[in-house]
């Protein structure tokens, strides 16, 4: 039996998901649903239906599990517990600091519902996330690193297309060089969160804008700007599109730690991702995580989890046995 997904958002994030749904042949695209007229919305995938969000609740027993692709700022802390009422849900909720407070509305809303939610599901929050738990664990003297990028974060681009006057926008995250050898050469530097990156914007403004305003507002961004080094830079819809098309990123997780009676021994872990597609490969992630909230859901399970809650082998189509064989 197939799992039976829906999409809710079809932008750049839903794309990937019908992409991505379409590699794994336990599933299949059952709906995408839209705020947009439904008619203006083409998929990929023949037979589709497109409905509009009004009428969401109507799929209910179609879609085995939601996939939410809106935005972190203003759409998922909305969306993500509205429609846990009626689905099993993932979303990719991604402002790191407001994690706890998302967690609990949808784990209210799912258990009152009985579904599953899985929030923060991607790369960072996700994978990231696993690999610094998973580092932490093994040497528990040491240090964390997260850097990210070069790359688009999607995250903070849709923060920045929502100021008032801003037509389109990319930002670019960028590593420190010298921050990431320091650590890449075990010397377990203290760095702020300034030190570590910088931020690039590079924003299309509605004609007749307040260009200084939009600046000012994207450099004391709380939660996404207002703690690091940003350049803003103004530019015509043409080059946005002629040089900032695509959506790659990327970044590298590492703990710098120690062991041994004396800690005289020194160790690095180092996990790192090189996207050519942000939102695909955050899509990917998203997938094999509805295929855990389906399972879960199967097991008669309820309420909300993050990736820290969910067993590896529920990710995979694959059988305990062959895991066990094949990857073990």
């Amino acid at each position: 039996m197939s799992i039976r997904i829906g999409i809710l958002g079809y932008g750049n994030l839903g794309r990937g998901v019908e992409c991505a749904v379409k590699q794994n042949p336990d599933m299949e695209l059952r709906a995408v649903i839209t705020r947009r007229p439904p008619e203006s919305v083409k998929v990929l995938t023949e037979g589709v239906k497109v409905c509009h969000v009004d009428e969401a609740e109507k799929l209910k027993d179609e879609i085995d599990v939601l996939i939410l692709c809106g935005g972190s700022a203003t759409d998922l802390p909305v969306q993500t517990p509205e429609f846990a009422r009626w689905f099993n849900v993932v979303d990719s909720f991604d402002t790191h600091a407001n994690i706890p407070q998302h967690f609990d509305a949808v784990d209210r809303a799912a258990s009152e519902s009985g579904h599953v939610g899985i929030i923060s599901v991607g790369w960072d929050p996700g994978m990231f996330s696993l690999n610094r738990l998973y580092a932490t664990a093994i040497l528990p003297q040491g240090s964390n690193y997260t850097f990210w990028g070069r790359g688009v974060s999607q995250g903070h681009s849709d923060a920045v297309r929502r100021i008032e006057g801003v037509k389109d926008a990319r930002q670019y995250t960028i590593p420190v060089d010298s921050a990431l050898e320091a650590v890449r050469a075990g010397k377990n530097p203290e760095l702020t969160t300034r030190e570590k990156h910088t931020r690039e914007c590079f924003v299309v403004a509605e004609e007749g804008a307040d260009l200084a305003r939009i600046e000012h507002e994207i450099k004391t961004m709380k939660n996404y700007f207002d703690e690091y080094d940003t350049t803003v830079h103004f530019i015509t819809e043409e080059e946005l599109l002629r040089d900032h098309k695509g959506l790659p990123h990327g970044g590298f997780v590492l703990r710098s730690g120690k062991t041994g009676w004396n800690e005289e021994n020194s160790h690095v872990i180092e996990y790192s991702l090189k996207l050519d597609s942000n939102p695909e490969f955050t899509s990917s992630v998203i997938v094999a995580y509805a295929r855990a909230a389906y399972r879960l859901s199967r097991e008669d399970q309820k309420g909300c989890r993050t990736v820290f809650d969910i067993a590896p082998a529920y990710l995979s189509p694959e059988s305990a046995a062959d895991l066990r064989k094949k990857y073990l």
